[in-house]
């Protein structure tokens, strides 16, 4: 242990002779009990009220316009401070490319007669979902003319994309000078003159009373017209010991853990952890990183594990051992392998949209960090408590329910298990963790992914089949259907709470409803008004899962006037990730849903109508 500290007393010393005399404006913080920052000679200290009973403390400086952290420590009030880490810099990483429309967003535009102009462009590109900004591939056209138009289209440039298109880049820090600043129980510790890639900003850091949670991000903007982008941020510069390493749960929920042999690292190390969390230990203390817990964080929208958190051994002077490591948080380039998400009949890589940065807006580039003076898995279980173990929270007196997941059950019963609707799938596992009581996936009457179409009345009957086999006294299968749902206009999912049959189609003469001989009551659907008079009948609930996006561009906002939207019927809108994800946003789908959500119910305010859902 003397050796240890030795090291980090020896390292601490090297960062204050390259260090400068620190200027650092205080002026905006307020002192409050648990919350200090002082600045003596080259260092600033702040210091605060963790929890458990301890105290935190980390002390900067600049070292060649690199802010740095001389050490971070925790302590029993009163103890002795126990150093997780030290002469640490922060490492960012940035991948940006040009952000495209899709000929699936352009589609029901044209529908609509809206002429696509660059304004048309501009407004909606932000939103794409099929756009792969790192893809220069040839893509071939193979799912609902998903790809952006391969001629361009007015004044945004073709397919394929060039190389030129791509930057990668790593911070640099031009610091010559630092804030502290406070807001509540917040301390918020500023170093100005970052670039990134196409991103120019700032430096911050992020203390909370009662907690020992700190965020470092970069915050940036850029004035480029079209950039989306994916980010990797973390800590280097840990020195290496005898007691170093990182531990992580792998995808089996097992403790794993690395503790620096070999030679080093040419590149990151990616990890598959569970809950995207790896944490450093030293024998003294341990930090935990992971991604903002507080908004979605993937650059794609399904849930493979493509690995978001890495570790690296860097080199010592003679390159031949590792003397300090790295770690941190990191999105993928590409999506995985096909045959390993068992997608394989098509190019997933289409899909992995990226974050959108608008020129002007303050694009937040965050890695929490959760520092301890226990090992690395107590650093592990403080850092859940911020997702609550990735569980939704439970409120008394509802169930919890998540909706729209291309979970494809019967299509899959059918392929890969020979149609034997006893098989439990792991979708229902995983989701049941996640504290979901209402499960609603949208296979409906398709096979989804498994397979074509079939027999539209039969699928349905194995499907509600499903539905009831594996549904519980404490969990419920809800089923539930994405389609055009008899032209209502975009995609609308349809949520049934019994077995409802019904054919997309109905011919001239053709009654609403027919009987079957199997299956019993059908109806034929072919036209909105159709649609909402079996809505009403049986008692079905209506959402938009993707309004102003893919299919439903240009959505609700033309069918606002329509007898069927304001029905009570028709519930609102849905959430979903990796369209429009801004980095700039402050609110999960800030952009394209909230203020969605705002309009649709002025709107109807006035109608004597309930008001919308999201």
């Amino acid at each position: 242990m003397r050796t240890v500290l030795a090291t980090i007393a020896a390292l601490a010393v090297g960062v204050c002779a390259d260090a400068q005399t620190l200027q650092c404006n205080l002026s905006n913080f307020a002192v409050s009990p648990g919350l200090a920052a002082t600045v003596a000679g080259d260092t600033l200290t702040v210091t605060w009220d963790g929890d458990r009973g301890q105290e935190a403390r980390l002390r900067f400086a600049i070292a060649n316009g690199t802010p740095t952290i001389l050490d971070v420590a925790v302590r029993a009030k009163g103890g002795t401070w126990k150093v997780a880490g030290s002469n640490m810099t922060p490492e960012f990483r940035v991948t940006a490319g040009v952000r495209r429309v899709t000929e699936q967003q352009l589609q029901p535009l044209r529908q609509l007669k809206v002429p696509i102009t660059p304004e048309i462009v501009e407004r909606y590109k932000w939103d794409a979902f099929w756009d792969a900004p790192l893809n220069t591939d040839k893509v071939e056209n193979t799912r609902d003319n998903a790809i952006p138009p391969p001629g361009g289209v007015a004044g945004q440039p073709g397919l394929p994309r060039s190389a030129e298109e791509i930057t990668r880049a790593s911070a640099t820090y031009r610091a010559t000078s630092c804030e502290v600043t406070s807001s509540g129980a917040r301390l918020m510790v500023t170093f100005p003159g970052v670039t990134i890639g196409p991103f120019d900003g700032r430096l911050q850091y992020t203390v909370f009373k009662g907690s020992s949670l700190i965020a470092q991000e970069v915050i940036a903007k850029t004035e480029k017209p079209s950039v989306a982008y994916k980010y990797e941020a973390g800590l280097k510069g840990l020195p290496i010991s005898a007691s170093s390493r990182v531990v992580w749960r792998d995808m089996a929920n097992t403790w794993q853990d690395y503790r620096f042999g070999g030679a080093p690292n040419t590149g990151p190390v990616t990890l598959k952890a569970s809950n995207r969390l790896v944490v450093s230990e030293n024998g003294e203390g341990s930090i935990a990183a992971f991604p903002p817990p507080h908004s979605f964080f993937w650059s794609r929208e399904t849930s493979y594990n493509l690995g978001y958190v890495w570790y690296r051994k860097d080199s010592s002077t003679s390159g031949s051992t590792s003397s300090t490591f790295a770690f941190g948080v990191r999105q993928p380039d590409h999506e995985a392998d096909p045959a390993e998400t068992g997608r394989g009949d098509e190019d997933t890589r289409q899909n992995f949209a990226l974050r959108s940065a608008r020129p002007g807006t303050w694009q937040h580039m965050a890695v929490y960090l959760y520092v301890s003076a226990g090992l690395g898995t107590d650093a592990a279980k403080g850092a859940l408590a911020f997702t609550r173990d990735d569980r939704f929270k439970a409120i008394p007196g509802y169930q919890v329910m998540a909706t729209h997941f291309h979970s494809a059950l019967v299509g899959r019963l059918r392929k890969m298990h020979g149609g034997d609707l006893d098989v439990r799938l792991p979708d229902l596992d995983v989701v049941k963790a996640a504290g979901i009581n209402i499960f609603a996936p949208i296979d409906g009457g398709g096979l989804g992914f498994g397979g074509g179409q079939t027999d539209r009345l039969a699928t349905l009957a194995d499907y509600y089949d499903v539905a009831k086999r594996h549904s519980d006294k404490n969990f419920l299968i809800m089923p539930n259907e994405e389609g055009a749902a008899g032209g209502m206009g975009g995609h609308n999912d349809l949520l049934v709470s019994k077995p409802v049959f019904w054919l997309q189609r109905r011919a001239a003469g053709q009654p609403l409803v027919e009987q079957h001989p199997k299956y019993g009551k059908v109806y034929n659907i072919g036209s909105p008004l159709d649609m909402l008079e079996m809505v009403r009948a049986e008692n079905l609930l209506v959402f938009m899962p993707h309004p102003r996006s893919k299919g439903s561009t240009g959505y609700p906002d033309a069918i606002k006037d329509t007898p069927w939207f304001n029905d009570d019927h028709y519930r609102g809108i849905g959430v979903r990730w990796g369209m429009g994800l801004d980095g700039s946003e402050t609110r999960l789908c800030e952009y394209r849903c909230q203020q969605l959500w705002d309009e649709m119910n002025n709107w109807v305010v006035d109608s004597g109508q309930q008001l919308k859902y999201i």
